[in-house]
């Protein structure tokens, strides 16, 4: 494909997005699929442009004069300094030539929401979260989010993990998060193919991911619930702080189904608990609930998510998160440790939940942004108040 060729399938794509029909990730794999002529490069290369787009949606409508798929990508070219002219017209399979109108100048963007592509409803309870680091936050989001490591320290130490990338052309650098974790530097395609990531000596997980299971006190020798697994990314961690069995538990089995092998993989020993079982298995030492939320705080990575978030969903969501901290309290011993987690930004999903769990006290928080280089998240100890 042709530069100009990726452009014009980055603007099918985000009209098929901004039609409202499918996701963003649902529209690059309908493109792919129907884009067989495309290589690996190609797709990499549209699916890069699509992103920068889409994590913009508002700023680059603003300077190409239109919300669709090409004034999307017409204002990312003016954003850039790159003349449309050279993409526009520019041979077969390109976009068509720019008319009259798009070739006017643009007024930029409206400071404020817009400027920052933050949806005029956020924007409030924005500033509320971030007070003087709203800004810039905002403009961290529409940039790409770094690719971080946790290293599997049953299997060595952090330096040899990152020699052991380097002869595989992965370059890296300590995070300052905690212990184990990585930047990635250059090479983060060829992340899934190494021999470090076949064989569990290194997992993709953000940075502050990782900093709140290292922050969770008392694991060793622990009974440990992981309420809301997932995928498991914080199960393998828990495990590896201590060899101690972990049970994970997610309200959808189905998001669990990876994890026996990624737990073979590294080494680590993680039980599947279905909700049925869960008071037979109880009561726990530590219970971790990384809850559903709005992903605020991951945006950069998946920038469709604040794009279709409402505020009918936003309060539907702190409706669910106050539920699972109910519910997971009952299976916590007297003195056990309940331990409250989002990747969000929002105060509204955060501070606003636990402060007002009855029976229980937050003995402490914390919270990552993208002033810290990394993900956006959000976590609270809370103790029983006798």
């Amino acid at each position: 494909m042709t530069p100009a060729a990726r452009y014009q399938a980055a603007i099918d794509i985000l009209d098929h997005w901004l039609s409202g029909d499918v996701a963003l990730e649902q529209a690059l794999t309908g493109w792919a699929r129907r884009s067989r002529f495309a290589g690996s490069k190609d797709r990499a290369a549209v699916r890069d442009i699509v992103f920068d787009a889409a994590r913009r949606r508002r700023s680059d409508a603003a300077l190409g004069g239109a919300k669709t798929g090409r004034g999307l990508i017409l204002g990312a070219l003016r954003r850039q300094q790159i003349d449309p002219q050279t993409v526009f017209g520019a041979g077969g399979h390109a976009p068509s030539a720019l008319t009259a109108q798009e070739q006017r100048a643009p007024n930029p963007p409206a400071s404020g929401p817009e400027a920052l592509d933050v949806p005029d409803w956020l924007w409030p309870r924005w500033q509320r979260s971030l007070a003087d680091r709203a800004e810039s936050v905002a403009r961290a989001w529409q940039t790409r989010a770094p690719v971080h490591l946790r290293v599997n320290m049953t299997r060595g130490t952090r330096e040899v993990a990152r020699e052991a990338l380097c002869d595989e052309g992965i370059t890296t650098e300590p995070h300052p998060a905690c212990d184990w974790a990585l930047t990635v530097t250059d090479g983060a395609r060829k992340l899934r193919n190494s021999h470090a990531y076949k064989s569990g000596a290194v997992e993709l997980q953000d940075a502050a991911s990782q900093a709140l299971v290292a922050a969770i006190p008392g694991v060793a020798g622990a009974r440990v619930l992981d309420y809301c697994a997932g995928g498991g990314g914080k199960s393998l961690a828990l495990a590896m702080m201590d060899p101690l069995r972990i049970v994970a538990h997610d309200a959808d089995p189905r998001r669990m189904r990876d994890l026996p092998d990624r737990a073979a993989r590294a080494g680590a020993t993680v039980d599947l608990a279905a909700t049925i079982d869960l008071p037979k298995l109880g009561p726990f030492d530590i219970i971790l609930c990384d809850v559903p939320c709005s992903g605020s705080g991951s945006w950069r990575r998946a920038p469709d998510g604040k794009w279709r978030l409402n505020e009918e969903r936003l309060v539907q969501l702190t409706q669910l998160q106050s539920d699972i901290l109910h519910k997971a309290s009952a299976l916590l011993r007297p003195e056990g440790l309940l331990v409250y987690a989002t990747c969000s930004v929002l105060r509204d999903e955060n501070h606003d939940v636990v402060d007002v769990l009855p029976g229980h006290t937050v003995t402490w928080c914390k919270n990552w942004v993208a002033d810290d280089d990394t993900d956006g998240f959000f976590t609270a100890h809370l103790h029983s108040v006798a």
